[in-house]
C-alpha cells in the first residue's frame, strides 16, 4: 500500500510546485526517514488570512506564518496494527507568505515551498527546533533531503535558526 495524500487548495491560492511534485517530495521524505508503514497526510494550501487563524488557534501566535504542522499519529505507534496506515497529520502552507519570504532569503518561491514542505513533514515525524541542538539536527536533515529533490537554483543550505522559536515562531 502506498502513501496517500489529501491535497486541497483554497480558492485563489496558487502553488509554486505541482501536486505531483508535492506527493513525490513527501514520498521521498518518508522513504529517506525509513518510514515503511503507509502514511496518510493532508496538505492544504491556504491564504495568509487562513494560516493566521490557524496559527492563532493551534499555536497561540497572532500573525500569519509560512507553515503549520498538526501531528496525528506516529508511524512507530505500537497501537497501530501491522500494515495499518498511519494518519500522520496535516501540513498547512501559505504560498503567498512563502513567496514573499523567499525574496528575503534570496531564493525562489518554489524552492522555499519545498523547504517548508520538508520542514512540515519532519515536524510530523517528531523533529523540532526549539533548542539549538534540535535545530541543528532538523536543519541538517532538511538540507540532506532537499539535496535529493528538484530545485530551481543552486543547492544551498539555509541559515541556522531560520525556523527556530523567535525567528518565525514555527
Amino acid at each position: 500500500m502506498a502513501n496517500e495524500y489529501d491535497l486541497s487548495c483554497e480558492e485563489g491560492v496558487v502553488s509554486p510546485v505541482s501536486e505531483d511534485e508535492i506527493c513525490s517530495d513527501l514520498d521521498r521524505v518518508l522513504a529517506e526517514e525509513g518510514v515503511e508503514r503507509p502514511c496518510l497526510v493532508s496538505v492544504s494550501l491556504v491564504s495568509d488570512e487562513r494560516i493566521h487563524e490557524l496559527n492563532l488557534e493551534w499555536r497561540g501566535v497572532d500573525r500569519p506564518t509560512d507553515v503549520v504542522s498538526l501531528e496525528c499519529e506516529r508511524p512507530d505507534d505500537p497501537d497501530l496494527a501491522p500494515g495499518e496506515p498511519c494518519e500522520l497529520g496535516d501540513i498547512v502552507l501559505a504560498p503567498a507568505y512563502i513567496s514573499r519570504q523567499a525574496e528575503g532569503f534570496g531564493t525562489t518561491a518554489a524552492d522555499e515551498f519545498r523547504l517548508l514542505l520538508v520542514h512540515g513533514c519532519l515536524h510530523l515525524l517528531g523533529y523540532d527546533h526549539l533548542e539549538d541542538a534540535e535545530a541543528q539536527v532538523m536543519e541538517a536533515r532538511e538540507d540532506e533531503l532537499l539535496a535529493l529533490m528538484p530545485h530551481d537554483g543552486a543547492p544551498r543550505t539555509h541559515t541556522l535558526t531560520r525556523h527556530r522559536q523567535g525567528v518565525d515562531d514555527q
